[in-house]
């Protein structure tokens, strides 16, 4: 039995997954603008960017006022807002959607922090199970680099520092990553990922999605999707921005 709900609409849902830093928003920004150019109606989900909750996500963040459970449930509803309001609406009108993480970012992070693993996935059965799944796979190390190198500092919850892993902030992510890379790791059958690995140049991995993608659903894509006209745009329900 299937842990989602299936697809039975004409749209597309394709999702990306990865710890921080394994590289998945870039390439599903790069794959959503190669399906537009293609002439496809396609639109992009943020994890964590409903406006339901982002005033009490941003306070939470801000005040250090989350636990594991509190933050799994605020994750939850967030995501099933965008679920209602934004994705299911342009997969049943025959849209593509682009998410940049999905319910399995759920699945990793709160077992990673010590929520039970069959409450987190209970919470999200109501979600729309994706036609592909993508798992960008990176070493911790590697992640590490990446996420110091385009920044001054990692982020308190990003890093697991609620946890009390170390005092030190980058040990804290080492361990926390870590343990989220074990998650992933651990589910990547179960749940069907294609996985991508994050260590091979940008051009490859991308030329890697649009292979999986053309096979996997070429021929609905032809027959059942939303086209666009030459050089027209897709009004579907605005996307509301991430919360950082």
């Amino acid at each position: 039995m299937s842990l989602f709900v299936p697809n039975r609409y004409r749209g597309k849902l394709i999702v990306v997954e990865g710890i921080d830093g394994s590289g998945k928003s870039t390439q599903i920004s790069l794959l959503s603008h190669w399906l537009r150019s293609e002439g496809y109606a396609v639109a992009f989900s943020e994890w964590n960017s409903s406006p339901l909750v982002r005033q009490a996500t941003r306070r939470g963040k801000r005040k250090e006022m989350f636990t594991p459970t509190t933050f799994s449930l605020i994750h939850a509803t967030d995501f099933a807002d965008r679920m209602e309001s934004y994705i299911l609406p342009l997969v049943k009108s025959g849209a593509i959607v682009c998410a940049d993480r999905y319910a399995y970012t759920a699945f990793a992070r709160d077992v990673a922090r010590g929520v039970g693993r069959r409450w987190v996935r209970n919470l999200y059965r109501f979600a729309m199970h994706p036609n592909l799944s993508f798992y960008f796979r990176v070493p911790l190390d590697v992640a590490l680099g990446r996420i110091l190198g385009g920044r001054d500092a990692l982020k308190y919850y990003e890093a697991g520092m609620d946890l009390g892993l170390a005092r030190d902030v980058e040990e804290s992510f080492r361990i926390f990553q870590g343990r989220i890379l074990d998650e992933y790791d651990a589910m990547a059958q179960e749940m069907g990922f294609q996985i991508v690995d994050a260590t091979l140049p940008i051009e490859e991995q991308q030329a890697r999605m649009r292979e999986i993608v053309v096979n996997a659903l070429g021929d609905s894509l032809k027959n059942g999707i939303l086209h666009l006209p030459a050089g027209g745009e897709f009004n579907g329900p605005a996307t509301p921005p991430a919360v950082l």
